[in-house]
């Protein structure tokens, strides 16, 4: 990908969107992806304690703008 605002961190930032972690995955980064996708989840079933769902979406926006704003290191 080419850099920041590319057609590619649009796509990942979408991907996001649906599932946190995807779009990290897409751009090859698949750590970040299972820690992002981990959290939310974890976040997201546990959302009865108000706590964790509140730190799943911030993880979940985090993502988001983590992927729109990835710069490839090549």
């Amino acid at each position: 990908m080419s850099g920041q605002g590319s057609g590619g961190n649009v796509i990942a930032a979408l991907c996001n969107v649906f599932i946190p972690g995807l779009g990290q995955l897409v751009q090859g980064r698949i750590l970040a992806a299972l820690l992002f996708f981990v959290i939310c989840v974890a976040g997201y079933a546990t959302w009865w304690l108000i706590v964790p769902g509140i730190i799943a979406a911030i993880a979940h926006l985090w993502a988001i703008i983590d992927a729109a704003k990835f710069r490839s290191g090549f």
